[in-house]
């Protein structure tokens, strides 16, 4: 059965209301990036133990550490971004999640090309892949526009030169459409590698993001066919429905219940078990 889990933050920046719209629409974990408009890598010690025991004892828990971890330019100082990336695996082991989201490095100059840095690239991904060899926790790669690992075939670039169970993909339905690229090509080429799947869709022909089902995601045929694969994680809200913005996406309480619901009629149209529908 899938699961359903969210970016909580697009409900509110409010904790007791991300957790009560949760759990009206069947969410039981959330993807954790920020709680009061503090980033998860800037949680102090007290709101860190206010989220862990409220989502405890609501039933609730943490499948990812949403890190805005990869999303600077490739030619920002590497210890400063080494250590934020720090953060994010300490919050991964506090919060017992599985994985840590991260992206894979702008270019210098805004719009500028990320193939003459492939190597830099590649190689800060390996250190951090190297950093968490030991520990129970996955990164997961989210495709995006703009960044190196904006296309399927340089997503998969990452996957086969890393090389690394420690290093697998977040597949993202819009950001790969607004990025100018089909996702259905791009699943075949990315399912093997891929353990966690945001749920976000948007339209080809101007990018704007709409409920899932509505854009040219091919949400329903990638999810019927990765679910025949095998495929039983977890489908990460994040719709990004009334602000789609480059650190974030916000919905708000109704609009977020509306791709929810989207949701879940298109994986019962797909005869696809979603714990909650």
């Amino acid at each position: 059965m899938l699961r359903l889990s969210a970016f909580a933050d697009e409900i509110s920046p409010e904790l007791d209301e991300q957790i009560r719209v949760c759990r009206e629409c069947g969410v039981t974990h959330f993807e954790l990036r920020s709680v009061r408009g503090v980033n998860v890598l800037d949680f102090d010690k007290d709101l860190r133990a206010e989220i862990r025991s409220k989502l405890r004892d609501n039933g609730m828990g943490v499948v990812a550490i949403g890190s805005p971890v990869g999303k600077v330019r490739v030619v920002d100082p590497w210890p400063q971004h080494l250590d934020r990336f720090k953060i994010a695996c300490d919050a991964a082991d506090y919060f017992a999640a599985p994985f840590i989201r991260i992206f894979s490095y702008y270019p210098p100059e805004k719009g500028g090309p990320m193939s003459p840095h492939r190597e830099e690239v590649l190689r800060r991904m390996r250190a951090k892949v190297e950093y968490v060899k030991d520990e129970n926790v996955t990164l997961v790669h989210e495709n995006e526009k703009d960044i190196y690992g904006a296309t399927g075939r340089s997503c998969l670039d990452l996957m086969q030169s890393v090389d690394s169970p420690k290093l697998r993909c977040a597949f993202d339905f819009a950001n790969f459409v607004q990025a100018r690229e089909n996702p259905a090509d791009n699943w075949p080429l990315l399912k093997p590698y891929t353990v966690h799947i945001h749920i976000k869709d948007a339209r080809l022909v101007d990018g704007q993001v709409v409920p899932p089902g509505e854009g040219d995601g091919h949400i329903g045929h990638i999810l019927t066919d990765a679910y025949k694969s095998g495929y039983r994680g977890f489908l990460t809200l994040e719709p990004h429905l009334a602000q789609d913005k480059q650190f974030g996406g916000f919905s708000g309480p109704v609009l977020f219940a509306k791709a929810a619901d989207a949701l879940k009629t298109l994986c019962s149209k797909n005869n696809l078990p979603l714990e909650g529908a």
